[in-house]
């Protein structure tokens, strides 16, 4: 294979010139990382956290997938990207199986806009899950690339240990930048392994801990919309400034701002009125949708068990009738419960008029 030439006088990369594969590195399972050069020795201009679109010739025509860069910009004569396969994976399965090292492939970008370059700031906050663990790898190493203390906490959450992308790396870069604090959680430990993170899904009592003065950083966000809505769900509970939120779907990545999407979660108004019906008292309250439904029961008289009073032990477990509530819990509640119609009175707010079996 014919090596690059390493040109420090050449252009930057076009997307004009194909890219070629150089190396790839095995991550995790059905994961890996793929290196590419410009075979005219150009090098890469682009922000920290954004993507690049590969054109993927697949059996029966080519397909365009989009990858976040996992590389930074202050490593300009390389780019990388690094892919997880799911099972509905076509591109990214191919390039697992089929990409070798001296192929080339065309590629269009980079672009997006999901950068902390973008919104500067004294502390940050990163969290993710899965893959989307990419464009903060592309960010840390970029702050680790100048020397700099910046204030990262970096959160990050897998399934089970083996799945953590990039663990190794981020470990290397924790022990040698006081700035950088390397927070993980899974939801399961290895069988005959030792764990010292965090265990559990990640929740809004968790995240106090890993960054106590969350409310004072600028919060980057990415992995699959659920974890992504779950997490703008704890922050909204937590009080934190949305406008100080940023996220991006390793899904549909977001080019242009005026392509972002327009973040419509619910949550409680303090200026609107509800109403909750304790059908088995024959007692009904009037209130706030920012009260929670225990604090309304205690002060109409009432007696729910409780204990932790933020979502976690389920003592205050009751049965909704009807209406609609905006409940964050800490995992004191499962999700058939919740589908079966159960809520936790500590941490529910009624969204309107509702009715509770109490």
């Amino acid at each position: 294979m014919k090596k690059p030439r390493l040109n420090w006088a050449a252009e930057p990369w076009s997307d004009d010139e194909p890219l070629e594969c150089v190396m790839i590195v095995p991550e995790t399972r059905d994961t890996a990382t793929f290196t590419f050069r410009a075979p005219s020795g150009a090098w890469f201009d682009y922000q920290p956290g954004q993507f690049i679109t590969l054109d993927l010739p697949v059996p029966g025509g080519n397909i365009q997938r989009t990858y976040t860069i996992s590389s930074s910009p202050s490593r300009p004569l390389s780019i990388t990207v690094t892919v997880k396969a799911q099972s509905t994976s076509i591109g990214t399965r191919w390039m697992l199986d089929h990409l070798q090292p001296g192929m080339r492939i065309k590629a269009f970008g980079p672009a997006g806009i999901f950068s902390f370059h973008r919104h500067q700031a004294k502390k940050y906050l990163f969290i993710s899950a899965g893959s989307g663990i990419t464009p903060m790898m592309s960010m840390t190493t970029w702050a680790w690339d100048q020397a700099q203390e910046t204030d990262i906490v970096f959160v990050h959450a897998a399934r089970r240990p083996s799945e953590i992308i990039f663990r190794d790396l981020l470990e290397h870069y924790a022990v040698r930048a006081p700035g950088l604090q390397l927070r993980l959680t899974v939801e399961e430990p290895e069988p005959y392994r030792v764990w010292h993170g965090y265990q559990g899904r990640l929740n809004s009592l968790m995240l106090g801990l890993m960054a106590h003065d969350y409310l004072e950083r600028e919060i980057f966000c990415c992995g699959p919309e659920p974890f992504m809505h779950a997490v703008r769900e704890m922050l909204i509970s937590m009080g934190f400034d949305m406008d100080h939120y940023h996220q991006e779907s390793f899904g549909a990545p977001v080019a242009t701002e005026a392509e972002a999407p327009v973040l419509d979660d619910v949550a409680p108004d303090e200026d609107a009125r509800a109403q909750i019906t304790f059908t088995e008292s024959g007692v009904t309250a009037a209130c706030n949708e920012t009260d929670t439904v225990l604090a309304v029961a205690k002060r109409s008289g009432l007696n729910i068990p409780s204990g932790c009073t933020f979502g976690l032990c389920g003592t205050c477990r009751i049965r909704k009738i009807s209406g609609d509530v905006h409940m964050v819990h800490n995992g004191g509640i499962s999700d058939e419960d919740i589908e079966e119609g159960w809520i936790l009175a500590c941490c529910s707010n009624p969204l309107g008029r509702i009715e509770v079996e109490v």
